[in-house]
């Protein structure tokens, strides 16, 4: 679990820490505030540390770091994710709990490789996932030809990623209750579930005794079942970090609802969630969650100035655009009326 963090220059990100996160955090911000690449930085770092010395890959943790940064942000150079006017290198602090730290950081001019400052990161057997606001399913083979035949900037890693995962085969054995709990919440979402067919290469909806292909099946169906997918092949266990870039997309807000409270019972487990939203919906689910059970849900956001803060849910709702856009809507629809 990631128990803290600090982005120095990256990219959008002037500066931005934070401390003591939870099982769920929540980042909130304006578009191009810096919320997805906040969250693919921690991705790349995070999903680095679990490739490294898997397989008969020989390359160490640096080489496996540039080239996830690289492939994740699609820069000519790594140089480029520094800020832009930065006075000083871009530098990359994260902390886990009873795991370890590391710092790496980089100069304008780094072309591909980054210099670690200090690393005593041990090894993760649990996988990160980053999961975009787009379902992968029916692109599956363009993101894969593109990316590994190809070596073409298009789909960045995290969807590389996430296409793998998802193709690796159901596991076996007696799946914990909780995630069981879950997936059964899941696949009754939409009385149904994704099935991936080794031997065709295509994936298929499957509800009741029909099955559909996937390129007819609604956006928010394979978007939940994605989820789902994960936890039937076992990707996702007790300690791994699920990115998830705007869960509202595609879904109605009673899914969204129900989403999130799958989010609880998998936090429950052991499951880190970082969540980057514009939906009411998820915080204000989120805020009721952290009401319920004094769950502490830090949530992240930058002012107009770009200066990030961090509070947390269970000690009140936060003055954020999202709510504060309701409360307009709200208070416009009393004008219409009064008039």
């Amino acid at each position: 679990m990631i128990k803290e963090f600090n982005f120095s220059n990256f990219g959008p990100l002037n500066q931005v820490g934070s401390n003591d996160l939870g099982s769920i955090n929540l980042v909130i911000g304006s578009n191009s505030a810096g919320k997805t690449f906040l969250l693919k930085g921690l991705y790349a770092a995070c999903r680095a540390q679990e490739e490294t010395g898997r397989g008969n890959d020989p390359r160490d943790f640096a080489e496996v770091l540039s080239d996830k940064l690289y492939w994740t942000f699609q820069v000519d150079k790594l140089g480029d994710l520094v800020s832009k006017g930065a006075q000083g290198r871009l530098q990359v602090n994260l902390s886990q709990q009873d795991n370890g730290s590391l710092v790496f950081g980089m100069g304008p001019d780094t072309a591909k490789k980054i210099a670690l400052l200090h690393n005593n990161l041990s090894g993760r057997v649990a996988n990160s996932v980053f999961l975009p606001p787009k379902e992968v399913l029916s692109l599956s083979k363009v993101i894969l030809k593109s990316a590994l035949q190809d070596k073409a900037f298009g789909f960045d890693a995290t969807y590389v990623d996430l296409v793998l995962a998802l193709q690796a085969p159901i596991g076996r054995g007696r799946t914990r209750d909780a995630f069981k709990q879950s997936k059964n919440k899941l696949e009754s979402m939409f009385q149904g579930r994704m099935e991936y067919d080794s031997l065709k290469d295509s994936w298929t909806y499957k509800k009741g005794n029909s099955k559909f292909s996937v390129n007819i099946t609604a956006e928010g169906i394979k978007k939940i079942s994605i989820l789902d997918t994960l936890l039937s092949n076992r990707y996702i266990s007790p300690d791994s970090i699920i990115f998830i870039d705007e869960p509202e997309s595609a879904l109605h807000p009673t899914a969204i609802s129900q989403l999130m409270e799958i989010v609880e019972i998998l936090a429950e487990q052991g499951v880190q969630f970082f969540m980057a939203t514009h939906s009411y919906f998820v915080v204000k689910k989120l805020f009721n969650v952290a009401l319920k059970g004094g769950l502490k849900i830090p949530v992240l956001m930058p002012d107009a100035n770009g200066v990030w803060t961090q509070s947390d849910l269970k000690d009140g709702m936060p003055k954020n655009p999202i709510i504060e856009e309701s409360v307009r809507l709200f208070d416009e629809e009393l004008e219409i009326s009064l008039s």
